[in-house]
Order: C-alpha cells, then structure tokens, then sequence
C-alpha cells in the first residue's frame, strides 16, 4: 500500500507512555501528574523510573490541572494524563483561566479520545474536545496518528514553552509512520501524492484514508493524503498547495465536524481559494457503547465513507 512499511499494531497511548519516559530521561524538569489512571494512560514506566517526579492526584481532575498550573511556577514541565473527557470537559476552567489564560507550560495528555473508546459509551467518549482546546488562545492542539509518532510528539512537546494538548486513543491502530521520526509542531505531512482530490486527514483516519487513497486508484482516481497531525497552529501552506493543485477537498477526523479540523480546512480556504469540499467526521451526535469498529462503520468515519465523500467532492468541481 504505496510503499509503507507497517510495524504492527499498537495503541497510541502507549506511544505517549514510551516517549514520556524518553523526554524524562533528557529532561530532569519533566514531571507527571495522573488522575487515578495511572495504567491506562500507560504512565507506569514513568511512575516506577521515577517515582519522585510522578504524582497521583486521584480522581481530582480540576485539582490536578491547578497543581501543574502552579509547578510550571518552579520551572517544572508537568504533563497530565487522564481521559480526554475528563481532560478538556471536567476541567475547561481550570486549563482556560490557570493554564491558557496565564501561558503555562503545561502539557494536557488526553486518551481515549474519540468515539473508539468504545463500550465506556457517550458519558466516557468526547467528540468536542479539539474545538474546545482550539478554541483557547495560545494552545497548541495535536493528535498524532500511531505509535510512533504519539511518542515522537510526546518528546517534542517538552522542548516548547506553552500549553499543550496532546490527543490519543485506546485502540490498536497500523504503526506505519518511521521510527525515531523528526516530529515538527505546526508542520502537515503528504503521505500520498495525487492529482484529483485532497484528503486532510488527523489521528485513526490518517491510515483509513491512505487505505482510501489505494482503493481510489483502482478506480483511476489519484487522491493526496496530508496527515495533519497539528490541528492548531495548522500548516496552511501545505493545504492550500494541494487544493490548488486538485481543486477539491476531504476533511477526515474522528470527532464532532463542528470545531474540528474540518472547520479549520473550511475557513482556510473560504480564504483563500474556495473550492468543494466535504466532511468526514461525527454530525453532531453523542456517541454509544459498542465495539469500536462497529461505531466506527456506524457514525460515519471508516474508509467506506470517506470514499464516498472522495467520489462526491468530484462531482461538484
């Protein structure tokens, strides 16, 4: 499937957890806070390497943010890990007035974001979480695609003075992007080259839509994949240079298409150069308990659909 090489499965979290303990190792500063979720956010390497820069605040997400909030004080890099619900919903005035607000260095760690949460259900599963970090001023917003380059963003985000929201999820999703990769904050990737159509992808869709782009090009339709892994600041340049080369546009995220990455692509190119475009993401819907596969193929985000939003963005140029 042009050209990559899959390393295997793997979750997304547990790319967070490996690189944490890598940006650990190179910077004594870094320090965890967890919200009694210590396992699954992968954090136990951390917590057991080193154990006096790990703290566990318990189920207290609001207190956990205000705690990182005034660590940064002391020249501290506090990462913090819980749910991505609880990581933006619980706590947005305690990240919008402590950390945003004041320009902390704090690192928000969100998994299990998105619908593939799976049987947790709506109360557990978030689809806004992206708008609302978005729409904070001076937050970057990131949402890597696999193992590799979740622990490739995790290291990064530890060299830049500011607050962070880093998103990631709980399934076993293709690890394809390189080893060891140079992560760059703000800077899209193109995956795939094409002529035809522009997929602007983030998170799980970026494999579903390269798989997309293979099976199009069997029906003679050449699609070019951009993995955007940095929702805010957004690569505009590397948008804007594909659409004006297909003339159309395909947003893919797993999350609400309002406040989503959809909505950034859409205001870029209202613009700068309008041309169709569709949007692969929930409609404005709470999600369900299921199996995540099968809320995938229900709400809308599998490679079935994002075809179908392909061959409908050709019709209207």
């Amino acid at each position: 499937m042009f050209g990559f090489k899959n390393y295997g499965n793997n979750d997304t979290r547990s790319g967070f957890g490996v690189g944490l303990v890598e940006a650990a190792s190179k910077n004594k500063d870094i320090v965890a806070l967890c919200a009694d979720l210590t396992g699954s956010l992968k954090m136990n390497d951390f917590k057991n390497k080193y154990p006096n820069r790990f703290f566990q605040i318990g189920i207290a997400e609001a207190n956990m943010i205000g705690i990182a909030a005034g660590m940064t004080i002391g020249k501290k890099i506090p990462y913090t890990g819980t749910f991505a619900n609880f990581s933006t919903g619980r706590v947005y005035d305690q990240i919008r007035q402590s950390v945003a607000y004041s320009n902390k260095n704090v690192k928000i760690c969100a998994s299990h974001a998105g619908i593939t949460l799976g049987e947790d259900g709506a109360t557990h599963q978030i689809l806004e979480d992206i708008g609302m970090m978005k729409m904070l001023p001076g937050m970057v917003v990131i949402n890597p695609c696999d193992f590799n380059q979740t622990k490739a963003a995790t290291i990064e985000i530890s060299k830049y003075n500011g607050p962070v929201y880093l998103r990631f999820g709980r399934p076993k999703v293709p690890n394809f992007t390189p080893e060891n990769q140079n992560f760059e904050i703000g800077k899209g990737i193109r995956l795939v080259e094409g002529s035809d159509v522009t997929i602007v992808c983030t998170g799980h869709l970026v494999w579903h839509a390269i798989e997309s782009a293979d099976l199009l090009k069997e029906k003679g339709i050449s699609v070019e994949v951009i993995n955007i892994h940095t929702i805010k600041p957004l690569d505009e340049e590397i948008i804007l240079k594909s659409i004006e080369k297909t003339g159309c546009v395909v947003s893919a995220e797993e999350h609400n298409t309002i406040g989503g990455l959809g909505e950034s692509v859409a205001s870029l190119i209202v613009k700068n150069k309008l041309v169709p475009m569709e949007f692969v993401g929930v409609n404005d819907q709470f999600g369900e308990s299921g199996k995540p596969s099968d809320l995938m193929k229900k709400y809308g985000l599998s490679k079935e659909s994002i075809i179908e939003s392909c061959e409908k963005v050709l019709k209207r140029k």
